[in-house]
């Protein structure tokens, strides 16, 4: 019987948990073990990480660590656990989760259920034409800093399940193995890959910087997401006072502001008129700036107002160039559209929610690509780049569900 362990975790705990991480999917880890392999034998793996995290006999293995390029540049270290410790993680979260989920701050929008960062683009938009200023802040390698002690004080606040504790230190000290073999011990930071890490993260920068901001500014507006957040201020000596106590509060708690991604900002539109120099920012993938709108009485204005950033746009070229599409002759276009459609898609349900012809560019560059693998696919259209383009303009406008942006009325054309 499960009460006869040393800690009081349900089985059926561990079951729902290993279903989420599952739908998940996700890389393997050190142990190269696959999804599909830890399924093969699933009842008896299942066991195994029940029976030792309930007798406290569960010692995480290291975490596989993976360098990622920065879309700002530079490289960002993921560390990827293992699928079984994957599922003992997400057991932890399921029950440390419905303990301080509640008590988060309506303005914390990352890694949170029901929350999105739809939502903190749009509460940030409207918030931007209400208060002229706005200081963009970013904290510098929050997930490979964050203060063990002071984390587990955070935690101790909310559990006093010994098993929680216990297994959460482990965590936090598994050591990282590269992509080259070499170990390296952990004496800070919550591994950025990690089931549980976005939680911590959460809870950490609850107390961090949410508490104190309602404490401290008690009458301005935030937004947070993760390590990310905008501070809507009054004037630009407000936010430079926000910025300063910032800066102290986080060195206080052993963290630090990026300074480079770090500004303040003018919200400038029609009505605000400044000689300020820095009147954009990015959020989430999305560039605020002063941008020609049209109300709905059809007059054009200028509104301050977030679309698809620059950095984005790059980013989505380079994947597109990544799937080669153009050389894939061996392929039809439903094939393309299998392989390279629900990338597409994604992209296009996100950026498009806020000034969606600002990726309209970019899906025509798409077609071009698809233009020239109708040229190299068949032999008539190789040197007549009109008619490829006809030819699958007229596809395009018969089966418009091929891909996302063509159902936009975004066409292959010859103009």
């Amino acid at each position: 019987m499960e009460t006869t362990k040393s800690f009081n975790i349900s089985k059926q705990v561990v079951w729902e948990a290993w279903k989420r991480v599952k739908s998940n999917k996700g890389a393997c880890g050190v142990d190269e073990e696959t999804i599909e392999e830890f399924e093969q034998n699933l009842k008896k793996n299942l066991y195994k990480i029940w029976n030792r995290m309930s007798s406290g006999t569960y010692f995480p293995p290291p975490v596989r660590a993976v360098e990622i390029p920065k879309k700002s540049g530079g490289e960002r270290i993921l560390g990827i656990p293992t699928v079984r410790d994957r599922v003992a993680q997400m057991t932890a979260k399921m029950y440390l989760e419905p303990r301080v989920e509640p008590l988060f701050d309506v303005d914390s929008y990352g890694y949170r259920p029901n929350k999105s960062a739809i939502e903190a683009v749009k509460i940030t938009r409207q918030r931007c034409w209400k208060y002229d200023w706005v200081l963009e802040f970013d904290i510098r390698k929050l997930f490979d800093t964050v203060d063990h002690k002071l984390l587990m004080q955070a935690v101790k606040r909310h559990t006093n399940d010994k098993w929680l504790i216990l297994y959460i230190e482990r965590w936090l000290k598994v050591p990282f193995i590269k992509e080259d073999g070499t170990r390296v011990e952990r004496a800070q930071g919550t591994p950025q890959g990690g089931v549980i890490s976005p939680l911590l993260a959460n809870l950490f920068l609850h107390y961090v910087f949410d508490k104190w901001m309602r404490r401290e500014f008690s009458t301005l507006l935030f937004c947070r997401y993760a390590d990310d957040g905008i501070i809507h201020c009054k004037s630009e000596k407000q936010a430079e006072l926000v910025k300063d106590k910032l800066a102290k509060r986080l060195k206080e708690c052993k963290l630090e502001l990026h300074s480079e991604k770090t500004r303040i900002v003018y919200c400038k539109d029609a009505d605000r008129q400044s000689g300020y120099s820095n009147i954009s920012f990015d959020f989430l993938g999305f560039t605020f700036r002063p941008r020609l709108s049209r109300n709905k009485y059809g007059k054009t204005f200028v509104n301050f107002t977030p679309a698809v950033s620059r950095s984005a746009l790059i980013e989505i070229r380079r994947k597109a160039r990544k799937y080669k599409m153009h050389l894939r002759c061996d392929k039809t276009l439903e094939d393309l559209s299998n392989m390279f459609g629900p990338t597409l898609r994604g992209w296009a349900n996100y950026y498009s929610h806020f000034y969606k012809s600002a990726m309209y560019p970019t899906f025509e560059h798409i077609n071009k690509i698809l233009v020239k693998w109708v040229m190299r696919k068949h032999k008539r259209f190789r040197r007549k780049r009109k008619a490829a383009t006809y030819w699958l303009g007229s596809l395009a406008r018969r089966d418009s569900r091929l891909f996302v942006h063509w159902q936009y009325g975004i066409f292959p054309t010859t103009k």
